[in-house]
């Protein structure tokens, strides 16, 4: 029996370390490869698209929070990339921060019916419509302007937004992805409270994975 113990456990060690070197060997299905991208309408992975957002707090530092489950469509011509179309929603009501007692504060209702001092108890839906789109001449940057709706206020923004990469994804799909960033006043869409404690500029870091349909 004692014999057989020591030959058990490496066949054991070999049986769960397999996978494991076999993965190593392995590749992600996405590269940032042109080449990969094909004309069509696109649908927002809703569990891989986040909007990062960060402001300054007391000028000590920086604070961040995140709106998921973003969804929308992508519309796609990589023979007439000008021509692409971007429509995305952004629940404003799961936004999320690190701080439980923060996230309650910026959904909280304003106080005897007044004006809440963020969002609010039931927040609109934001919304990002393109308007035109600018490719560089290599193909992997653009200007992307249209309006965003934020807080019942439409506002002109532009995105500057870099090709993260493209390929077929783990459920089969064709699945290209994103990486944008821009900067907003939230004075501009109604939300003041704290500034300047609390900056009143918003940097903006969208990470956006995008299914074929």
């Amino acid at each position: 029996m004692r014999r057989i113990l020591p030959y058990a456990a490496v066949a054991l060690v070999a049986v769960v370390a397999t996978p494991l070197v076999l993965a190593q060997g392995a590749s992600a299905p996405g590269a940032p490869d042109k080449t990969r991208v094909t004309a069509g309408t696109y649908a927002a992975d809703s569990g891989h698209t986040m909007v990062v957002w960060e402001v300054d707090h007391l000028g000590f530092s920086k604070y961040t929070g995140i709106f998921g489950d973003v969804t929308g469509t992508l519309v796609l011509d990589p023979k007439n990339p000008a021509a692409s179309k971007v429509d995305v929603t952004i629940p404003v009501s799961k936004v999320t921060t690190a701080n439980a007692g923060l996230t309650a504060h910026l959904l909280r209702a304003g106080k005897d019916g007044g004006k809440p001092d963020f969002f609010g108890a039931t927040p609109a839906d934001a919304k990002f419509v393109s308007t035109s789109v600018v490719v560089d001449a290599d193909g992997d940057e653009a200007k992307v302007a249209g309006n965003l709706t934020l807080n019942g206020v439409t506002k002109p923004v532009t995105l500057d937004v870099d090709f993260h990469g493209a390929g077929v994804g783990m459920n089969k799909k064709e699945t290209v992805g994103f990486e944008a960033e821009t900067t907003i006043k939230r004075s501009d869409f109604g939300i003041n409270m704290g500034i300047p404690y609390v900056s009143d500029a918003v940097e903006l870091e969208i990470h956006a994975a995008f299914e074929k349909q």
